[in-house]
């Protein structure tokens, strides 16, 4: 009785549908992003920097508890009514501006703020500090760096549409596209010089 001859398995076959299979998967797979904020990190400073005094009215604190809860200047507050507070904040322009390369910046005549002796003096002046607690949720720590990214943003986009007739938005994206444009770079840094986006974050309390 003659043997059945064991048909052979193509190979090549199998290694173009393995490939196909791979392609599909990489295609229809939805992997999960880690959400987080875009911000640069302020430089080291150098041993022998001195920091300056700053006056308390200059400080707006927040501070996220272990419970997620919000507490802006000492005072309970819904993350929705944060952005407010910190414009209101930021924009006060009570005071004097700081002193840069020699040269008073004087008191702030584009700010329409309450112009209050007890609030920031200036928008280079304004320091938001931010405070977490080691068993705060990574989320809500987020949430709150946005809400304050939100406000300097609502502000800047207020000038640069007083001063250029556009948003500091579009401002932004046409620089962007266009980075050779002197103009447009000048514009640019005059605004985010106007509102310096000075957000400070302290050391995380203990969760004990």
């Amino acid at each position: 009785m003659a043997r059945r001859e064991t048909p052979e398995i193509n190979a090549g076959s199998m290694a173009d549908i393995a490939f196909l299979l791979l392609i599909f998967f990489l295609v229809t797979t939805t992997m999960n992003v880690d959400s987080g904020i875009s911000k640069k990190l302020s430089e080291k400073p150098p041993a022998d920097y001195v920091p300056p005094v700053i006056k308390e009215k200059n400080i707006f604190e927040v501070n996220i508890n272990r419970n997620n809860e919000l507490l802006v200047e000492g005072e309970r507050m819904n993350v929705k009514e944060l952005k407010d507070a910190a414009v209101k904040f930021i924009d006060n322009g009570g005071g004097e501006g700081k002193i840069e390369d020699g040269v008073s910046t004087g008191p702030c005549d584009y700010c329409k703020g309450e112009r209050s002796i007890n609030s920031s003096d200036h928008p280079n002046k304004a320091i938001i500090s931010v405070q977490s607690d080691r068993g705060t949720d990574y989320g809500t720590y987020i949430i709150v760096q946005n809400e304050l990214l939100k406000a300097y943003t609502d502000l800047r986009n207020r000038l640069s549409q007083e001063r250029y007739r556009m948003s500091f938005t579009e401002l932004e994206k046409a620089y962007s596209d266009d980075k050779n444009n002197e103009e447009l770079k000048k514009k640019v840094e005059d605004i985010k010089l106007a509102y310096p986006q000075i957000i400070s974050d302290a050391e995380p309390t203990s969760a004990n």
